[in-house]
């Protein structure tokens, strides 16, 4: 994304953006189980958590179009970096949510670096999920009070999906951490490896801070302290042990990412890619 001029409408676009973003990469990830659950039953539970993710994206896709397809010209012109979408807006043509989910190059992406890491084994992947799901609860619970109405309003039918995600998750966890001794190994293994990931999740960008003031986003520090005592209890039940290392990865809100994102945007923009303008 190219430097533009910043006001309201720009930093709910781009914060909007964040959202959808989190949601889709996190739903393709997950998605990857589709057929290689462990058993049949989370087989189907992974793979509808995966659908909830991008109903969620869909939806801030949708408003996202509005905002953009609503700003003058000048401020649409460099706005995204792929030549592709640049030259459909320099032909006076609106974007939808498909644009904005298969036309943009990975530097466009505002998604934390914790949901595009590779899912691994199970342990992987539900703790990454977990990590995700209490910060989702925390952030859609103070959302519905955005003065946006349609952000307020995708929070309150997303909290419904994510207050199962968070039951879900957590008590995968816990069945793994106080399970066996090879998965208590597996799951500490994971929770040391993604914990690196998590403080990216409550650093607050220009975006942030600017709908916050606002009255239309949410206190990521706010709600810290909410995740970290549900991640502690959660841990504690499981008998994991929370790493104390405090430095963190971070640059996905900002547009840098790790090499996973190249690869999961081949996978799921290949066809919008190869044959573009196809219509289902």
């Amino acid at each position: 994304m190219t430097n533009q001029p910043i006001n309201k409408s720009t930093n709910q676009l781009i914060y909007a953006l964040q959202l959808a973003d989190n949601a889709l990469i996190l739903g393709h990830r997950i998605s990857e189980w589709c057929g290689h659950g462990p058993v049949l039953e989370q087989d189907i539970a992974i793979t509808n958590t995966a659908l909830d993710h991008l109903g969620q994206a869909r939806s801030f896709y949708q408003f996202a179009a509005n905002v953009f397809n609503a700003l003058p010209a000048d401020q649409k012109a460099n706005f995204f970096s792929s030549p592709v979408l640049q030259n459909k807006i320099a032909a006076g043509e609106n974007i939808d949510e498909d644009d904005l989910a298969y036309l943009r190059d990975g530097w466009d992406f505002r998604n934390v670096l914790l949901v595009e890491q590779p899912n691994k084994d199970w342990a992987f992947t539900v703790i990454r999920s977990f990590f995700y799901d209490a910060y989702n609860f925390y952030f859609y619970t103070e959302l519905q009070k955005s003065k946006v109405a349609e952000l307020a309003a995708i929070a309150e039918k997303s909290l419904k999906e994510v207050t199962y995600h968070l039951r879900w998750s957590s008590e995968w966890v816990i069945r793994l951490g106080d399970g066996t001794d090879e998965s208590h190994e597996r799951m500490q293994e994971a929770v040391n490896e993604r914990w690196a990931y998590t403080g990216e999740l409550f650093q607050m960008s220009e975006a942030d801070k600017a709908m916050l003031a606002e009255g239309m986003g949410v206190d990521l520090n706010g709600i810290k302290p909410l995740w970290e005592q549900r991640v502690a209890e959660v841990l504690q039940e499981a008998t994991i042990t929370m790493p104390a290392n405090t430095w963190m990865q971070e640059g996905g809100k900002e547009g840098r990412h790790s090499e996973h994102l190249g690869y999961i945007l081949a996978e799921l923009q290949f066809m919008q890619r190869a044959y573009p303008n196809m219509e289902w």
